[in-house]
């Protein structure tokens, strides 16, 4: 096999609007200009050659696009090492995330519009960091019906913040029963961590062992922490539970995956249920076909644990036993992704890290903020290859957006003071969207280990809450294998 691969890409885009739309710059770690304008891509990489028990890999890709803060906005997009023995991995660098329910060419990325994790898809620009990788692992005496892996990492971010230079501890851990014949079941937990950093007040957490400790272990801060990390825990803690469901067949691929995001002890308790991504994915094994692949996606993230925000105490400073007190929801307005000390959120350079229909603002300060966390939406993925030869990328979301419960799109109407929290079935408003692509590439061979292609995608967006725009992007892509 060869192993080492070399790309250069040149594309350009136009727009009706001017501005992108959503699915144009949607999970493209965040390299793709927001306007009108072009982008060059040049990667190289060699990726692990899985036929020695010792693996290494390295890879690096540079981007340039126009237009950006500068005429040319050049970005490092990823610069990695990775060594693998049997199941142990390690990374270091600045790698693009995991991608899950692959369109019928990796190339292509994803189908789903998280890909796979709410918490963090392509969206987003790359962080620099390291993670330890546990590949499935069969636990002893259960003849490899039971397996365990997971994901230990930590990473700085780079951009500009609230808390600059605030750092990123990840844990993700999964297990898995699978049968050896046709059926599987994975629990799965994926945890996120932002501490460190310094506001512009000048106020810092300082970056220690005992500090660091209390983040792995979501412990709430020592006397020298803030009154709010002392009252909770320390840093801003947020992630997703994950039950996903497979069948597998000689011919095709079917999972069923049901992601639910949390940001409080409320949302690991599924107090926020029905909360979640619901992703059904059905894969031909022949990826040449017309149609090889197709997902079906639901979000839902309205109700939050509830429409009610109060303390875990009572006026006189006992604890309130949330088992008995169900019917008040305490712990209610979870606020995906936003935090009170970490007003960046769950962001880096702009972008939402995680699922992109969380949509982003900038106030008039540049304070980065998740302006959209409660969202309903239905979205349709389908793959293949047209003439079995050149793959594309069908993409179809559908999405009533409400903003957060503080800051709604459509605030309620001037006969009502505000938001009626003691009532419980409060009528939302929301903002209808529709967005649409249609991208692939048609490989033109010049020999056998170089080839050339068109690349090429259309795009729309038509609604209440984006820009109405069409736009079109057409590009050459060269390749060494």
């Amino acid at each position: 096999m060869n192993d080492f691969v070399f790309s250069l890409m040149l594309l350009g885009a136009l727009s009706s609007g001017g501005s992108l739309p959503f699915w144009a710059t949607a999970n493209q770690s965040g390299i793709m200009p927001e306007n009108n304008g072009a982008l060059a891509l040049v990667q190289a990489y060699k990726p692990f050659n899985t036929e020695n028990a010792f693996q290494w890999q390295a890879g690096a890709s540079l981007a340039v696009n126009y237009p950006g803060s500068l005429p040319f906005h050049p970005m490092v997009d990823q610069l990695y090492a990775g060594v693998r023995w049997k199941v142990l991995r390690l990374d270091v660098g600045m790698m693009h995330r995991e991608r899950e329910f692959l369109a019928s060419d990796r190339a292509l990325g994803s189908l789903s519009v998280t890909e796979g994790h709410v918490i963090e898809s392509n969206n987003a620009r790359t962080m620099p960091g390291y993670k330890l990788v546990l590949e499935p692992w069969a636990v002893p005496f259960t003849r490899e019906h039971l397996k365990i892996s997971g994901v230990w990492g930590d990473y700085k971010t780079i951009d500009p913040r609230y808390m600059s230079g605030a750092l990123v501890h990840r844990l993700r851990g999964y297990v898995t029963y699978d049968t050896g014949k046709h059926f599987y079941v994975q629990l799965g937990l994926d945890h996120y961590a932002l501490w460190g950093g310094v506001s512009p007040a000048g106020n810092t957490m300082a970056v220690n062992l005992d500090n660091y400790f209390r983040i792995c272990t979501g412990r709430s801060a020592s006397a020298s922490g803030t009154l709010s990390d002392r009252m909770n825990v320390l840093g801003d803690h947020g992630g997703a539970e994950q039950l996903r469901m497979g069948w597998r067949d000689s011919r095709y691929d079917l999972t069923f995956q049901w992601e639910k995001p949390y940001s409080d002890k409320s949302g690991m308790r599924f107090n926020n249920i029905p909360d979640g991504v619901y992703t059904l994915h059905f894969g031909f094994k022949d990826k040449d076909r017309w149609v090889s692949d197709a997902l079906l996606e639901f979000h839902y993230t309205m109700w939050q644990s509830g429409t009610l925000h109060d303390r875990e105490t009572d006026s006189e400073g006992n604890q309130i036993d949330w088992h008995k007190n169900k019917q008040m929801n305490f712990f209610g307005q979870d606020n995906y992704f936003n935090n009170g000390e970490y007003k960046s959120g769950w962001t880096h350079f702009g972008r939402m890290i995680g699922g992109p229909l969380f949509f982003t603002r900038t106030s008039a300060s540049g304070q980065v903020s998740i302006a959209n966390n409660r969202y309903k939406a239905i979205h349709l993925g389908v793959s293949g290859k047209l003439f079995r030869k050149a793959p594309y990328k069908l993409m179809l979301t559908c999405s009533r957006n409400f903003g957060t419960y503080s800051s709604p799109y459509i605030p309620p109407s001037s006969s009502r003071s505000g938001w009626n929290w003691w009532e419980p079935n409060t009528i939302d408003k929301g903002l209808n969207q529709f967005s649409a692509s249609l991208c692939g590439y048609v490989p033109l061979e010049l020999v056998r280990w170089c080839g050339l292609d068109i690349v090429y995608g259309l795009y729309a967006d038509t609604g209440e809450l984006l820009p109405r725009a069409f736009a079109a992007t057409i590009g050459l892509r060269f390749n060494i294998k």
